[in-house]
């Protein structure tokens, strides 16, 4: 994954430069060491300082013609708010504002120069005021340079800020959807509107044609590469396995072809179709490996929630469900019919890539990948449609757990203990209107979703 692309609007008043000579140049020296700090979690472009209402409003421009993810503004200085008013309503890009400066403590030998370069803490208390009453939505931070959080900070707004200008660009591939399932039914409309997803309903036969496009050679080359990544089930046939391959592939020219970056399929329509021999259980896997978005039964707002995750999280998202509570573990049995992001796995345990047989569809044994995601810190989601236009992102964090020793279970599955307890977990996600499909990001990263939250206009509450 490419790192955001950020623009830093560092700003001060020219009207320093007669009193303080070099000042700009100073400041601007300033702002390029924060540049290349956080060099790590974005790519930064610093263009100089931001000095009156004209300079600030071409800079501005320039972010956005340059189609950056996002802008951070620094007040190198005092700097007025009316200047920076205008260039903000025509700004297409998310904003974030923090307040640091070149000294962390008041030194007794300071000289008014000093006090001056450390004094952008009003200048944001300014301009924070005009875009708070403005309406503009901003994150904000206020600490020392050094301080780590700083880093996080900008790390989290860029990643939230490239995620939410992704998804105004993305589409999501719908094939069909499960009659009955009550909370993947919405607005599509207001869905567009809000999340910027484009939703394509399409036809099960457009990807079968393209299966028949996969030759016999790139049928084995995918399955040289399972055998070099995957434990391979001894019972798993060549022509089960390759039924599958092909199905994936199928899938990916399908997605590739259409500019689709996440899917979602109903599982009755292959069999009802006649010409599948499998569901794509394998398929939707190795693409959500891919960094495509899934789910399942035709819920393209799951769908297009893991392909949020992929983005937001610090390592991939997962499509799930809750499935069982476990009081002993204090934890959460997650699970779905067999789809899972391998690319997740705990790195210590090989998947296992096992043929299993499925009685749902109707249809022959489908090759299913077997993992559990990595240990550790992370964070589950889902974007619960309430009524009319009001969006609701139910979010809680926790930890997976390193249990992976199911004998009988033949799907990914995860043990995740929520850090406000099991029973406070579930209950407060049924107040709280939260789908039972559920997206799973490996690491903290609520904080990312609270900012993606911001600039979709979504309410967030944790469970």
């Amino acid at each position: 994954m490419n790192k955001p692309k950020i623009g830093l609007l560092g700003l001060m008043t020219d009207g320093y430069e007669p009193t303080f000579p070099g000042i700009t140049a100073r400041q601007e020296s300033y702002a390029r060491e924060l540049a290349a700090l956080f060099s790590g979690v974005a790519d930064v472009d610093f263009p100089g300082a931001g000095l009156n209402r004209g300079s600030i409003e071409k800079i501005v421009r320039d972010f956005n013609e340059k189609q950056y993810d996002g802008i951070l503004i620094v007040l190198l200085t005092y700097s007025h708010a009316v200047y920076l008013q205008h260039a903000l309503q025509e700004n297409r890009l998310p904003i974030a504002l923090a307040v640091v400066q070149p000294d962390s403590a008041v030194k007794d030998e300071f000289l008014e120069l000093d006090l001056t370069v450390n004094q952008g803490v009003h200048g944001a208390q300014d301009n924070a005021n005009m875009i708070v009453r403005s309406g503009f939505a901003c994150q904000f931070f206020a600490g020392a340079r050094h301080d780590p959080r700083l880093v996080r900070f900008v790390e989290d707004f860029a990643r939230a800020a490239m995620t939410y200008r992704a998804l105004r660009r993305m589409k999501v591939g719908v094939l069909s959807r499960m009659c009955g399932m009550g909370d993947i039914l919405i607005d599509d409309m207001t869905f567009f509107k809000n999340v910027g997803v484009e939703i394509c309903n399409d036809t099960v036969g457009s990807v079968y044609s393209r299966m028949q496009e996969v030759n016999n050679r790139e049928i084995d080359l995918q399955i040289e590469k399972d055998h070099a990544t995957f434990v391979i089930d001894p019972k798993l046939t060549y022509d089960s396995h390759a039924e599958a391959v092909k199905m994936y592939l199928g899938f990916k020219r399908w997605l590739i072809d259409k500019g689709f970056g996440a899917f979602t399929a109903h599982f009755d329509i292959f069999g009802d179709d006649k010409r599948f021999h499998q569901l794509p259980l394998y398929a939707a896997s190795q693409l959500m490996a891919d960094g495509f978005g899934y789910a399942a039964e035709g819920d393209f707002v799951c769908a297009s929630m893991v392909a949020a995750a992929h983005l937001l999280g610090d390592g991939g998202g997962n499509f799930t469900e809750m499935y069982m509570m476990d009081f002993e573990k204090d934890a959460i049995c997650f699970c779905h019919a067999g789809e899972g992001n391998w690319a997740t796995h705990r790195k210590d345990v090989k998947p296992r890539l096992i043929d299993r047989f499925l009685g749902e569809g109707g249809l022959e044994n489908p090759p299913t990948i077997m993992f559990t995601p990595e240990v550790g810190r992370s964070t589950l989601v889902s974007l619960a449609p309430l009524n009319g236009t009001h969006f609701r992102l139910v979010t809680a964090t926790g930890d997976i757990l390193p249990k992976n020793d199911l004998t009988g279970c033949e799907m990914p599955y995860i043990f995740w203990r929520p850090d406000s307890g099991v029973t406070n977990c579930v209950e407060n996600w049924l107040r709280a209107g939260g789908t039972h499909h559920e997206v799973i990001s490996l690491g903290d990263v609520a904080s990312r979703w609270k900012m993606l939250c911001d600039l979709w206009s979504v309410e967030f509450i944790r469970a």
